[in-house]
């Protein structure tokens, strides 16, 4: 007699455990964000407001980029503890979540804050960094490269770096100002 039932939930068993093992001995960021203790993936980007176009730089010569019109992780890093914020536009608590940050910014003069749309018209982020009034840099990932090399998965997502680059950790989702100023406070030496 042939069980055709107990052969294909066989195979669903081992495919699934053959994911759960792939899943578990992969090293890459997952939608958790770059691990605590591990150096800021490197990047560089054209900032939103500037003419510059192209895609992300994710290659190891990404720290190399630099410039007035760049946003450029190495720079940040080197700079200062780091507070960098992934968002998509439009989406309105990921918009809310760079307005808290923006405010943040005069309380630590010497963190680097930053943020990197992901994807998206730059058009519309351009409008949209000028009417908020924001002021800290924002840098345009047009392939989402940078996006995928950090794990990001929802937004906002925001990665806080040591100075040197070294990750202390990944908050996801809306933080509030309450949660997310201790988290910074730490950063500083």
């Amino acid at each position: 007699m042939r069980r055709p039932g107990l052969f294909i939930g066989v195979l669903a068993c081992a495919a699934l455990a053959y994911i759960g093992w792939n899943t578990l001995r992969t090293e890459g960021p997952g939608s958790r964000g770059p691990a605590q203790g591990r150096e800021l993936p490197r990047f560089a980007v054209p900032l939103a407001l500037s003419d510059l176009e192209g895609d992300a730089n994710v290659s190891g010569r990404a720290c190399s980029v630099r410039g007035p019109k760049v946003l450029n992780s190495c720079e940040l890093a080197k700079r200062g503890p780091v507070v960098l914020t992934f968002f998509a536009e439009p989406v309105a608590r990921c918009d809310d979540e760079i307005d808290q940050v923006e405010r943040m910014r005069a309380r630590f003069p010497d963190v680097q804050f930053a943020a990197v749309a992901i994807r998206g018209s730059r058009d519309a982020l351009r409008r949209r960094v000028r009417e908020r009034g924001w002021k800290l840099p924002v840098g345009h990932d047009r392939d989402g490269a940078v996006a995928n090399l950090y794990g990001v998965a929802v937004c906002p997502t925001i990665v806080l770096a040591r100075k040197g680059g070294d990750v202390d950790r990944t908050l996801i989702g809306s933080q509030d100002e309450a949660d997310l100023e201790p988290a910074v406070e730490e950063l500083e030496p």
